[in-house]
C-alpha cells in the first residue's frame, strides 16, 4: 500500500544517501555533506531530510527556522553571540531563523532536519 506520508524507514542509518559537495564558507578543513531529502514543499517549504556531514569547520547563517535531531557523530555550533551547542546523538535543536555562527564537525554526524 502506498503513503501519502513521505517516509524513510530506518533514517538512522540509511545509506542510500545522495553527494551535496563540499560544505561551503569553510574556516578549516574540507567538510563533504549528503543527504537524503524525503520531502519539499511549495516554494521548498517544509523541506525535511537527513544530512550526513564530515569533519570540518564552517560559518553558517541559517535562513529560515530550522530543527535538528541529531542522531550520530560529534560536533560544536557557536553562534555569533558566543552561545555553544555541544551535538551529540540524541541531540535535539532548533535553530531560528537567523541564526549565525561556526559549526565545528569533529566526528562524522548525522541529523535529522525541517526547515519551515
Amino acid at each position: 500500500m502506498k503513503s501519502t506520508a513521505p517516509h524513510i524507514h530506518g533514517a538512522t542509518t540509511f545509506d542510500d544517501l545522495v553527494d551535496w559537495g563540499v560544505q561551503s564558507d569553510a574556516v578549516e578543513g574540507v567538510s563533504r555533506s549528503s543527504g537524503r531529502l524525503l520531502f519539499k514543499g511549495p516554494n521548498n517549504q517544509p523541506e525535511t531530510g537527513i544530512w550526513v556531514c564530515t569533519p570540518g569547520r564552517w560559518r553558517l547563517s541559517i535562513p529560515r527556522d530550522e530543527f535538528c535531531h541529531f542522531v550520530a557523530g560529534r560536533a560544536v555550533y557557536t553562534s555569533d553571540r558566543g552561545e555553544v551547542i555541544e551535538i551529540g546523538p540524541g541531540t535535539a535543536v532548533m535553530f531560528p531563523a537567523g541564526w549565525a555562527g561556526e559549526c565545528n564537525v569533529i566526528e562524522t554526524m548525522r541529523n535529522i532536519y525541517m526547515l519551515a
